[in-house]
């Protein structure tokens, strides 16, 4: 069942929203070549305690295999749920920062994909259009309009390209809960239910420069591209309030570079 969220609720979402966002502003300058993933998740376990939230991630996840760390930090071909360790980031690099907040019970969800340095034309190019991928998305976002309007911008828009959308993997509500309903596939399948007030959901392209086709690591998390290429993800919390679509988190990524 989707959980519509009232004003007052969704008021505690945006401010848990610009905290995660606050975050990724002093966070990505942060993200270059020589710097440890652990690093990374030490740095925003501080922040986040300082500002007066809690790690959305941290723990989620079967009792058996609970996610290790506060922030999620996928590199090159890992697509998305990257566990934070002592690799280092390297020239070129592309690393996919996917990170939440409970800031009172209200959660957050924002990821980003961050150059390295200098990255290759081929993977700038695959970055940029899973950037675009997601503002498509969000522009199909509207009151009254199906659920899979959003699907169908992203893989139209993905394929345009000749790049892989991944299908095993979607965005999902959020707000109240870290995976709620609806899901929000990146490709047409499944539930179509109208938008409307009180809706909240994550949207978030991933976007491969080969294959749609992935796998998980032995860890149980990690999930990795089947041809071993490079993936992009980008996401933002959205939500329908009054019959307007507003983008909680803010839009703290800059372009990325050629």
């Amino acid at each position: 069942m989707i959980r519509l969220k009232t004003e007052k609720q969704i008021e505690g979402i945006r401010k848990s929203c610009k905290m995660l966002s606050a975050m990724y502003r002093e966070l990505i300058p942060l993200v270059k070549p020589g710097v440890e993933t652990i690093e990374i998740d030490r740095w925003v376990r501080d922040w986040i305690k300082r500002a007066g939230g809690k790690p959305a991630f941290l723990g989620y996840g079967k009792p058996s295999n609970p996610f290790p760390a506060a922030i999620c930090i996928s590199v090159n071909s890992e697509v998305i749920h990257g566990i934070p360790s002592k690799r280092k980031i390297r020239e070129g690099d592309l690393v996919g920062l996917d990170c939440g907040i409970d800031l009172g019970g209200f959660i957050s969800d924002q990821a980003v994909s961050v150059e390295a340095g200098r990255v290759s034309r081929e993977v700038h190019g695959l970055n940029v259009t899973a950037r675009e991928c997601l503002y498509r998305g969000i522009a199909a976002v509207r009151a009254g309009h199906r659920l899979l309007c959003i699907a169908k911008a992203v893989e139209a828009h993905a394929k345009a390209r000749g790049y892989g959308v991944v299908r095993d993997y979607c965005g999902h509500g959020v707000g109240l809960a870290l995976h709620e309903e609806p899901q929000v596939p990146n490709y047409p399948h499944g539930p179509n239910p109208r938008m409307g007030n009180g809706m909240v959901f994550a949207i978030e392209p991933m976007v491969n420069l080969g294959t749609p086709n992935v796998g998980v690591k032995d860890d149980g998390w990690t999930v990795v591209t089947a041809d071993d290429k490079v993936s992009a993800h980008w996401e933002h919390t959205v939500a329908i309030l009054n019959g307007k679509t507003e983008i909680l988190t803010d839009p703290v990524e800059s372009e990325p570079r050629p």
